[in-house]
């Protein structure tokens, strides 16, 4: 069972990373109609009224939400390290939703030609106490992201989060600390990355 498990998880990940690098206008989704060139949904297409459901199902699931929601907030996420930390904190949530592991990341980005130590940047540690803790207090988020546990992109660029005493990182995608905090306005938590916040 643990081989099937661990086969099934390795194509999970290389479906997300695949459909995470390829361009809005490249997938099926698009040329169906289903989505703009932006990731959006066309809201006159929707699965329940489709004359042929069976033909366009597969073809905008709840996994493809996921991750055309994931590509859209990567997309509006400043360059450089931001970026990459926009990106770490998706590749966190993938692993910590699925519970898919370090090794089958590796694998799987490794596939697609993207090198882990692109992402071993230097962060400010201007929020960062001595133990790693982030600096409690209320932040800003510098960039759209989705909920923890919706998966929805609900989290706006400048939404406010907040950060309780003992914010400590909860794990790490390639040497990048990823924390769970609170979002304010939803009361839900997300993660998040020290080069994804401001004051």
């Amino acid at each position: 069972m643990g081989i099937i498990k661990r086969a099934g998880d390795l194509v999970y990940t290389f479906r997300f990373l695949r459909l995470l690098t390829t361009p809005f206008e490249e997938t099926e989704a698009f040329k169906l109609g289903i989505i703009d060139k932006d990731g959006k949904r066309n809201k006159e297409f929707t699965l329940n009224t489709m004359d042929n459901r069976e033909k366009y199902k597969d073809y905008y699931t709840p996994f493809h939400r996921l991750v055309f929601n994931i590509k859209k907030i990567m997309a509006k996420a400043p360059g450089g390290s931001s970026r990459l930390a926009s990106y770490a904190t998706a590749l966190y949530l993938l692993k910590e939703k699925f519970s898919i592991s370090d090794k089958l990341i590796n694998e799987a980005l490794a596939e697609l030609g993207i090198d882990p130590l692109d992402f071993m940047t230097e962060q400010s540690t201007w929020f960062v106490l001595e133990d790693k803790r982030l600096s409690p207090g209320v932040y800003k988020v510098l960039s759209n992201k989705v909920l923890n546990d919706t998966l929805d992109e609900i989290v706006r660029e400048k939404d406010k989060i907040k950060v309780n005493e003992s914010c400590y990182p909860i794990g790490e995608m390639f040497g990048i600390d990823i924390y769970e905090v609170n979002h304010i306005r939803t009361n839900k938590p997300i993660y998040v990355t020290i080069g994804e916040l401001s004051r």
